[in-house]
């Protein structure tokens, strides 16, 4: 039996892993460096080959293929309703606004579109909207820790906390729901959910402007974000780029707004965009405000909805929330977009169906992350290895949707 398991060959990684530039390549004052994939300011498996000259970066090359999640094979050996656990687990930090759109396509294909109870769409709008909340929250939390706030990180995820508690007492998990079906609800709001989410938000209130004077006005934090990973609107819009990322270059786009899907048109609430107040519009200062200026928005969206729930639409006893669930979902033959505003960007889905199986033929998934990564290398060229990192953070990445 041989004794040796395992034999280091320095190809083995070069092959299974290659690099778009070679050491033969490079000046003789520049070198490859490899950020990630475990690198805590990649947020997630992501690996970066950055070519660099001393502290000033070349090149960058997104490098993905980690995490292996799959998403869109499972889903075209699943049933519709058995694929939603799935969609979770894309965007895992907002799993409730991803089941959103994923669930509004399918009632699309089965023409359940605008027959819902109202109860239904507001509790899916006040979820989702707390969902938002929970996720720019990480986003602004782990922003913070990449240029070196740690204070920040603990203040905002103290406060995720409590969402994170909300939806469990709802869903009865933590991060990966299965609440919104097609055609209701897993179930109703439990009963003085409402009274305790009117706690919450009024805990919140004062505590986002101290999140803002802790952060968004801090004087070290804007040295390192004002003019730092500029980002035209023209070359956002060119490259894909939605959600905060493309708000953040000054384009009042929200597809809350502009599609007006669920009961969003019946709301009051803005689109807030980049104004370039601390620096340069599109700058990583600019993108990290207007989520913060979302949170405030959300927050608004989910007064306005528990005055529904608590009043037109409050709970009663005939009140099913699975009354127009499916017991099978079989669609007719047809091609179907449908798409949302997620706290990333815009989450789309492409269905194709045959009419005769309650398995999609094909579905596929039209990921945010996907699009604001690939924006990374035309605006890190040039800058300082310090600010590749404040770069990467300002796109909020997750991988579970680029690596699908």
């Amino acid at each position: 039996m041989n004794s040796i398991q395992y034999q280091y060959k320095p190809e083995n990684f070069r092959l299974s892993d290659p690099n778009k530039h070679q050491l033969k390549d490079l000046k003789s004052e520049e070198m490859i460096l490899s950020l990630g994939p475990q690198h805590p300011s990649t947020h997630g498996v992501l690996r970066m080959e950055v070519v660099s000259d001393g502290e000033l970066v070349v090149d960058v090359v997104p490098h993905l293929g980690y995490l292996h999640r799959c998403f869109e094979k499972h889903a075209e050996s699943l049933p519709f309703n058995q694929i939603i656990p799935y969609v979770d687990r894309m965007d895992y930090l907002a799993a409730m606004n991803s089941e959103h759109a994923y669930v509004m396509g399918v009632e699309k294909l089965l023409d359940l579109e605008g027959k819902l109870p109202k109860r239904i769409e507001y509790i899916r709008v006040l979820v989702a909207e707390l969902n938002r909340l929970a996720s720019h929250f990480v986003a602004v939390g782990t922003y913070g820790l990449d240029i070196g706030a740690y204070t920040a990180f603990l203040w905002v995820m103290r406060d995720r906390e409590h969402i994170q508690r909300l939806l469990e007492w709802i869903t009865g998990a933590r991060m990966l729901y299965n609440y919104i079906w097609v055609g209701g609800l897993f179930y109703d709001l439990p009963v003085g959910f409402e009274e305790r989410c009117t706690e919450f938000i009024n805990y919140l209130k004062p505590k986002m402007v101290e999140l803002r004077e802790l952060i968004i006005e801090n004087k070290i934090f804007i040295q390192r974000t004002a003019n730092v990973g500029v980002l035209p609107m023209a070359l956002a819009i060119n490259y894909g780029c939605t959600g905060p990322v493309l708000r953040g270059s000054g384009l009042k786009v929200d597809l809350r707004k502009v599609d007006g899907y669920s009961v969003y048109p019946e709301l009051d609430f803005d689109i807030p965009v980049g104004k370039g107040e601390m620096g340069t519009v599109g700058d990583c200062w600019d993108r990290n405000y207007v989520r913060v200026q979302e949170c405030d928005e959300s927050i608004k969206i989910i007064e306005q909805c528990l005055i529904q729930l608590t009043n037109d639409h409050k709970r009663t006893i005939e009140f099913n929330p699975q009354a127009l669930v499916p017991k099978k979902i079989r669609p007719q033959a047809m091609d179907l977009y449908t798409r949302a505003e997620n706290p990333k960007g815009e989450l789309g889905f492409f269905f194709r169906t045959d009419g005769r199986s309650d398995i999609p033929v094909r579905l596929k998934a039209r990921a945010c992350s996907l699009h604001n990564l690939s924006i990374i290398p035309e605006i890190s060229r040039g800058a300082m290895l310090a600010d590749l990192v404040a770069i990467i953070g300002s796109m909020d990445l997750v991988m579970g949707e680029v690596d699908r």
